[in-house]
Order: structure tokens, then C-alpha cells, then sequence
């Protein structure tokens, strides 16, 4: 299981973004792009915490095996992981805020991170916790975000 909370992983890919561009003047295009991404990776949070708090499960990311609710509605439906999902659009909101060319970097390693450590032992935990309904919870709705016309 693992034992960093997700939420370090994303402050450290803001700090690193810091490292790698300096402070600049981002421009009004590029502040309004990045507030939009950034309003929209907000709702996702919410919502997904939302849900959990109205289905009375474990927000925990390092005690999936708690759960005891499969939340499948709100941001659930278009994504198995809202909440990383938004923290990953709040990592690309900071890095469209700032500009330069190596500040995706962060939210690629972000994704990876959280992709191969963390998402593997939550859904491990889920299919044993909620067998058949979490498989076809799982066929139906992408880990990250479905993207148009990829199927």
C-alpha cells in the first residue's frame, strides 16, 4: 500500500514548477486559460469529495480497503479518479499560469506516479471489496478521462 499521500505528490510537482520556470508576466490569454483549467479541476474535487462524504465512505487515498461505498455518480461517472484527475488539471493550470516548456513536466511525472503506485493498490482494494459491480464499474468508466473520438 502505498504511504505518500497523493496531495505531497502535487504540491511537489507545484514547487518543481517553480524550480523550472521563472516568475513572469503570464498575459491575460494565458491567465484566463489557466483559470479555466484551474475552476474546472476544483469542481472535480469537490464534486468527487462531495460524493464520498453523501455516500459516507473513506476519503483516505492510503486506506482504500475502507471504502464502503462504490461511488459511481457526479465526476464518477466521466472518470474513476476525479480527485487525481483534478489535481493533475491543477498541476496544468500552474504550469499554463507560469509558461515555459519544461513545466509539463511535473504533471507527466504527476500522472505517472500516481498511475503506477498509487491507482494500482486502490483498485486492487476496490475489486475486493466490491467484486463484479467495481468490474463493470471499471469497463465502463476510464481511469483517467476518456478522450473524444479515441473510443
Amino acid at each position: 500500500m502505498p504511504v505518500v499521500p497523493p496531495p505531497l505528490y502535487a504540491v511537489a510537482g507545484g514547487i518543481a514548477q517553480h524550480l523550472l520556470a521563472p516568475e513572469k508576466d503570464a498575459g491575460a490569454l494565458r491567465k484566463a486559460a489557466a483559470g479555466a483549467v484551474a475552476a474546472g479541476s476544483v469542481a472535480l474535487l469537490a464534486g468527487a469529495d462531495l460524493a464520498f462524504i453523501k455516500h459516507k465512505t473513506t476519503v483516505n487515498p492510503l486506506e482504500p480497503d475502507r471504502a464502503t461505498a462504490l461511488v459511481d455518480g457526479g465526476p464518477f461517472r466521466l472518470t474513476r479518479n476525479p480527485m487525481y484527475v483534478g489535481m493533475a488539471g491543477l498541476l496544468a493550470a500552474h504550469a499554463i499560469h507560469r509558461g515555459g516548456w519544461l513545466t509539463p513536466l511535473p504533471v507527466a511525472a504527476f500522472v505517472a506516479v500516481i498511475d503506477r503506485t498509487q491507482i494500482p493498490a486502490e483498485e486492487a482494494a476496490m475489486r475486493a471489496n466490491f467484486g463484479a459491480a467495481y468490474d463493470d464499474y471499471r469497463a465502463a468508466v476510464p481511469r483517467w478521462l476518456r478522450l473524444p473520438g479515441l473510443g
